[in-house]
């Protein structure tokens, strides 16, 4: 395998990053994960957009676009897969121990990994830790996971792909890797940024392409909803079929098998929407 790494292609037996690294010590990263098909990244001006949003909330020097938009492709043309999951992570680099952040420059790393795509329906579960909506790294893509670590392994003891969270308000608010909408009324719903999740690429094009509302909604509305659906990058648009003890059939529901369709047949046409 190759990547890049700070300006250049290497082979990751010789790729090396700094035991001092910011983002190794203390988690002072942001990063994005891009879907790539048939060589092409997905809606990637959209994911480099919101990697200069999260470091500039981060505090980080501003990350360059251009040079991360060669170093995608380089790394692309150098592994050449079906599908993958494109990587790129941007950190503090090497700093003094601690929370201080050192003069070293900033670290980019651009991986590729092969990936699965069009998974079916799948289970998920709620858990009783909360997104923080008025914390400091809120709306950030960060590279801090411990939280998200901790929910997913409850997940997969439970049987499920994914867990799903609720804010401090005990309102909806995303799960460990994905943005949720659920459908209720036959209304479209999934919600607000205001709510502590992050602004997904996939779920902003849910929103303009298929017709869905952002709403405040309590937690409870997973018990009562007609379907639900699960978006990331990797995932596009997942139906669920079960939410904790809850069995939703059919799934994919009509909503979810709608917005599915619209969203394959509006990505193929617009690699770069």
């Amino acid at each position: 395998m190759t990547i890049w790494l700070d300006g250049a292609l290497r082979d990751t037996g010789d790729a090396t990053v700094s035991v001092l690294d910011h983002g190794l010590t203390v988690g002072d990263g942001v990063f994005e994960t891009v879907k790539v098909e048939g060589g092409r990244p997905f809606a990637l001006t959209r994911h480099l957009n919101r990697l200069t949003r999260s470091a500039r909330g981060l505090g980080l020097p501003e990350p360059d676009p251009e040079e991360i938009t060669r170093a995608c492709e380089a790394v692309i043309a150098a592994n050449p897969m079906p599908a993958a999951r494109l990587r790129i992570t941007y950190t503090g680099g090497p700093s003094p121990l601690g929370s201080e952040r050192g003069d070293a420059p900033a670290t980019l790393v651009v991986a590729v990994a092969p990936v699965t795509l069009g998974a079916g329906p799948t289970a998920v579960v709620t858990v009783p830790w909360t997104r923080n909506e008025r914390g400091a790294l809120t709306g950030l893509k960060t590279t801090s996971y411990g939280e998200n670590v901790v929910a997913l392994a409850r997940a997969r003891e439970q049987g499920a792909t994914e867990a799903l969270f609720a804010n401090t308000r005990g309102r909806l608010c995303e799960g460990t890797g994905s943005n949720v909408f659920v459908v209720v009324g036959g209304r479209l719903l999934t919600p607000p940024l205001s709510s502590g999740c992050l602004a997904g690429i996939t779920r902003e094009l849910v929103l303009e392409w298929a017709g869905g509302e952002e709403a405040d909604l309590p937690l409870g509305v997973l018990a009562e909803a007609e379907e639900i659906f699960l978006t990331s990058s990797t995932r596009d648009i997942q139906a669920v079929r079960r939410v904790d003890d809850r069995d939703l059939s059919p799934s994919p529901g009509p909503v979810t098998a709608k917005a599915q369709r619209v969203f394959a047949e509006r990505a193929a046409a617009h690699p770069n929407p």
